[in-house]
């Protein structure tokens, strides 16, 4: 029987999906009618259309090179199934090559799978349904996008009934459960889609749900033109899945980066795809080269070093320009580099870099199909120059320009565009244009896509960012020098306050003092060990100059054991007191690299600065930025963007003010719209109101329940969809909690989180609930949570009891009432056939079906609660007996599985010693093929799977069981004779 929620999913969701694929121009086909097209179900590539594509877009290919090329997408080797991605991806965008004789020698000749210049002259094909089978067992995606006889696209769908916070969690470990039991399918894989209509996420292969991201916007339609307001999975397949829109994202919008060690696959996010598409559109239409150039405003931390690549990918695609010159400027060495091995990891080829006027100069002359990377000090006139010379005219030359609103590139923006006055120019910017500044757009041209801090946040691409101020008394800001003086050196009399003023009359000198900064470091070390450290985050202090920064090192060090770094720029002419902590390039490159690693890795808590890493550095561990110098405008904006980055269990980033920044932010901030600056930076009072609303959802659940009767609280929670429903109320809870705490304003709310966090704890043990986790609650959360439980002698933070134990009779036996008892028992029965079913269906089936039966039984009345108790009792003593069940027919405890398995798959075999000698022939088949990891050996499974059919063949197994009844047994072994 359908269940209400497959016919959601069904309805609702996937045929809502096929229907706008099929207005868009894709044909349904129903998966099991494709059966006839594969040579077996393992299959994945309809390979007769994936022929007849070959043949129609190379009609020159004769027949023993269609068969090679056939062959080398059908099968390919590779050590992992990401190498195996990114060399078809390689093979499908870049093209292969083959030799055939044309009728003047053979010659290597261009063989295309994909015409990706005519998007109409491939076969899409939207197909539901669709089962691959193979040792591990069967898989059947929702839905799979097919183009030229190729799985490129795979959709998992959800109903949108499912619990708010699981529907995407849920489909993505479908597609990673997918991606395990059959790697072949997603060697083909562009990326793939979870959806459960109201909501959608894409991400790629190997990447978790943290990974997936929304779909935002369907460019180049609007969404009023995808329908009457349209779902989050309209837009996303409008968006994604027309015909131009998917060739588009493959062919120009994937790289692969490598990373810590291993590679991850990259897919342009909405915002990058559409700015990439919106520079490339002025740039082809625009009335004349002076009106192809604008400014992308893409906010920090939202990939716009990956932006600038795609766009680069793309304009070397465009015959029209062709094959441009790419020239890519920054005004800083460490954003220089950073471009640079950006596009060298994702392998763009041979990006070049500047090291010197003389160099830029000769690379600039180079012609077409040049990469170019540059500091924009590089284009400075030579004392023998009058003005910068002229080094191409050719208008296929796009200069790309890093940080562009800045004020270093005013003076140079001219020589630039006397060295190449006929290129386009497409000025980058992680900060909005201010109001007044009329130079940016003039030099680039207005605006060609904006993507606004509050956006970033609201798709999750950054975190949001809090300020507090702190030592208020201590603040600079607002203050005259005189008020200054007067606060700091009242202890002197009249005369000597004008003699000191007069010779340090500068406002640094007092920010610097010793005093100050003393009292600022202890508050910055009780801070951070209260509310940063527990969470495993790190730390940077801004000072107003290398002075300060040195002192704040050394006072860290004299008055903590916190580990900390200083950073600044030496100078030849430094006092000893900072000679001491110069560094050079290289130190400078490893403490970078030891500040982002995890603290438990790396002790490494604070860097701490006055000019550098304020831009351009990106540390997603830094939680916190303690600001101690008056920084506004753009300088701001780039600086408090460095605790924005997303990283686990990072809910927010949050300045510390001491300087007084924050009590003139309206200020620092004018130069900007209010809308550009939208969500920048809020007070962290700004949560207690979130707190407050959060608070009473998750309390709501207990409104009608005493807090001492701890059974009905954990009963309450016993179906599964209130109990995901109190468990996303928690989790809210708790996130604004962590945040607000050690403040006293969290006070109020203290008991009830530890209320809340011990029915959580009770009725995961319960329910053996794994999603019911506190492992994935803030460090300071979980400690209050934890003290809470010893003060009241619950002893619940271990693994629930193995229900095969005698401790586990004991529990039972502990609690109080019936239905307690019952409630316990059901739910370790449950658990314990989750877990083990793969080891034993058929007996575990069977017990989940009984199961079933009893508690439906127990609903309808026709039995008591102490019947119910004694009958799941007598279950879990036939668990324990099952267990020594294999003894009495003289199998091993892993061959009575395989027993189990015949026995109930040929019923005709009554005899069972006959059938224990197929248990042992088949398990002996398998203990002589399995060497080491031959679950992942193709050719073992094979040989394997023969070996087990040829033995069935000359049993009594119906001739059209066998191939079903292989797999089973293959599963089996894969559980229990794996290596």
């Amino acid at each position: 029987m359908t269940s209400i929620s497959d016919w959601n999913e069904k309805h609702l969701v996937e045929n809502r999906l096929i229907q706008q694929l099929k207005e868009m121009g894709y044909e349904h086909i129903h998966g099991p009618s494709l059966d006839m097209e594969r040579e077996s179900t393992r299959a994945v590539i309809l390979q007769d259309r994936l022929i007849n594509a070959i043949k129609r877009l190379n009609p020159w290919i004769n027949d023993t090179n269609l068969n090679k090329i056939v062959r080398s997408i059908t099968y390919i080797e590779a050590s992992s199934p990401m190498e195996a991605n990114e060399g078809f991806h390689n093979i499908l965008v870049n093209y292969t090559s083959i030799q055939q004789d044309m009728g003047k020698g053979k010659k290597n000749q261009t063989v295309k799978i994909i015409d990706f210049d005519n998007p109409l002259n491939n076969e899409f094909l939207i197909v539901d349904q669709f089962s691959i089978s193979d040792a591990s067992g069967t898989i059947r995606p929702d839905l799979i996008v097919y183009v030229n006889g190729i799985p490129l696209v795979v959709i998992e769908c959800k109903s949108p009934m499912v619990a708010v916070d699981e529907q995407i969690g849920k489909a993505v470990k479908q597609l990673r459960r997918y991606q395990n039991q059959c790697e072949h399918l997603f060697h083909y894989n562009q990326f793939m889609i979870a959806t459960s209509n109201d909501r959608a996420k894409v991400g790629t292969i190997g990447a978790q749900l943290k990974h997936f991201g929304e779909w935002k916007d369907p460019y180049p339609l609007t969404s009023t033109e995808v329908g009457d307001n349209p779902t989050p999975q309209d837009i996303l397949v409008a968006g994604m899945l027309s015909k131009a829109n998917l060739l588009d994202l493959i062919q120009n919008f994937i790289v692969f980066e490598p990373e810590n060690g291993r590679m991850i696959k990259k897919l342009a996010r909405y915002q990058q795809f559409r700015a990439v598409n919106k520079a490339v559109n002025r740039l082809m239409t625009a009335k004349s080269p002076r009106e192809r150039g604008g400014v992308v405003w893409h906010t920090q931390g939202s990939g716009k070093s990956l932006t600038m690549l795609y766009l680069a990918v793309k304009l070397r695609r465009i015959e029209a320009l062709r094959n441009p010159s790419i020239v890519i400027v920054t005004d800083r060495s460490d954003l220089d580099d950073q471009i640079t091995n950006t596009f060298h990891r994702c392998g763009f080829a041979n990006p070049q870099q500047a090291s010197s006027v003389a160099q830029l100069k000769e690379l600039l002359k180079q012609g077409p199909g040049s990469t170019v990377m540059t500091l924009v000090q590089k284009f400075q006139t030579s004392s023998e120059e009058e003005q910068f010379p002229e080094l191409s005219d050719a208008e296929n030359i796009i200069v790309m320009v890093d940080e562009s609103h800045r004020s270093q590139y005013k003076g140079l923006a001219m020589n630039m565009r006397t060295a190449l006055p006929n290129a386009c120019y497409l000025g980058f910017t992680g900060t909005p244009i201010d109001k007044e500044d009329k130079s940016t757009t003039r030099t680039f041209g207005p605006y060609i896509d904006k993507y606004t801090i509050e956006q970033a946040v609201d798709d999750g691409a950054t975190v949001p960012i809090f300020y507090e101020a702190r030592l208020t008394q201590l603040h600079v800001e607002g203050e005259t020098l005189d008020q200054l003086f007067d606060r700091k050196f009242r202890e002197y009399d009249e005369k000597t306050r004008e003699r000191i003023m007069k010779k340090y009359a500068t406002e640094e000198v007092v920010v610097a003092s010793p005093k100050r900064i003393q009292q600022i470091v202890l508050d910055i070390i009780k801070h951070y060990e209260t509310h940063i450290m527990p969470n495993g985050f790190k730390a940077q202090i801004v000072a107003v100059s290398r002075e300060a920064a040195v002192m704040y090192k050394e006072k860290l060090d004299e008055l903590s054991d916190l580990e900390s770094a200083v950073v600044f720029s030496g100078g030849n002419d430094d006092k000893e007191n900072l000679k001491k902590h110069h560094i050079s390039k290289d130190e400078e490159k490893a403490i970078i690299a030891r500040f982002k690693k995890p603290l438990p890795e790396d002790k490494l808590a604070f860097i701490i600065v006055c000019d550098k890493l304020l831009t351009g550095f990106d540390a997603p561990i830094e939680q916190v930025m303690y600001l101690d110098k008056p920084l506004k405008e753009h300088n701001l904006l780039q600086a408090i963007a460095r605790t924005n980055r997303t990283y686990e269990k990072k809910d927010y980033g949050l300045i510390v003010d001491y300087f007084g920044v924050s009590r003139f932010l309206e200020k620092a901030l004018a130069i900007f719209s209010k809308q550009d600056i939208q969500g920048a930076l809020m007070p962290v009072e700004s949560e207690l109101p979130r707190l407050q609303t959060r608070h009473r959802a998750a309390m709501k659940f207990f409104d009608y329940i005493r807090k001492d009767d701890v059974e009905s609280c954990i009963q309450l929670l016993e179906p599964e969809d209130v109990r995901q429903q109190f468990d996303l109320a928690f989790k809210r809870f708790a996130s604004s909690m962590d945040m607000i705490m050690p403040n006293p304003k969290a006070q109020p709310y203290i008991a009830d989180l530890q209320f809340l966090g011990k029915i959580r704890q009770l009725a995961k043990s319960r329910y053996r609930d794994e999603a019911m986790d506190i492992s994935d609650c803030g460090e300071k959360v979980k400690q209050l949570i934890a003290e809470h439980m010893r003060a009241s002698a619950v002893e619940i933070l271990h693994d629930p009891i193995d229900i095969l134990s005698s401790k586990f009779e004991k529990k039972v036996d502990e609690l109080n009432g019936g239905e307690a008892k019952a409630s316990e028992m059901e739910h370790a029965i449950r658990h314990e056939i989750r877990v083990k079913i793969q080891e034993n269906p058929v007996y575990y089936t069977s017990l989940k079906e009984k199961l079933e039966k009893l508690i439906e039984a127990r609903k309808q009345h026709q039995m008591d609660i102490v019947e119910l108790v004694e009958q799941l009792r007598g279950m879990i003593n036939n668990m324990r007996d099952n267990a020594t069940k294999s003894q009495i027919h003289g199998l091993t405890r892993e061959q009575y599985p395989f027993y189990q398995m015949l026995e109930k798959k040929l019923p005709v075999e009554d005899d069972k010693e006959a059938l224990k000698e197929l248990t042992h022939i088949i398990t002996e088949i398998i203990v002589e093929q399995a060497v080491v990891e031959w679950t992942s050996k193709e050719d073992v499974k094979r040989e394997m799977r023969q070996k087990i059919k040829r033995q069935l063949r000359v049993t009594k197994c119906p001739k059209d069981q066998i191939e079903e009844l292989t797999q089973k047994l293959m599963a089996l072994a894969e559980v229990h004779y794996k290596k």
